[in-house]
């Protein structure tokens, strides 16, 4: 059974932004081996990291949205983590994903409705 998956990877600053994508490659090779397909692959490019990770304060950060089992995506997952070039990553089903989303959205808006409801307080003159 697959599912859909977004992956965030976190890679070295080190690396040649235009190696970015080829380095990418060779990962999700595992995906479409095992039948799966990569729908997206967007480079964020060089971006300032919240803190520092391996004595960095950069990292260029990738986006791909893919079709997988779970299988290949723990293997993906698995190949990523052991490599020296990958700072960090984060797969995420796309359906938690979007209920995430959904829920912090609904979250924002109740919170928006009770600040609105809120009776003004007036200024003291």
């Amino acid at each position: 059974m697959t599912h859909q998956y977004e992956l965030m990877v976190i890679l070295n600053p080190e690396i040649d932004e235009r190696q970015v994508a080829p380095n990418l490659d060779k990962f999700l090779k595992v995906i479409t081996n095992d039948g799966g397909s990569i729908d997206n692959v967007d480079i964020w490019g060089r971006r300032r990291l919240a803190y520092e990770i391996q004595k960095k304060t950069e990292g260029i950060y990738a986006v791909v949205n893919f079709t997988a089992s779970s299988e290949a995506t723990q293997e993906l997952d698995r190949q990523l983590k052991l490599s020296e070039q990958i700072m960090r990553t984060k797969v995420l089903r796309a359906e938690e994903a979007i209920a995430m989303i959904a829920s912090e959205k609904k979250r924002s808006d109740e919170k928006a409705a009770r600040k609105a409801a809120a009776p003004a307080k007036a200024p003291k003159a």
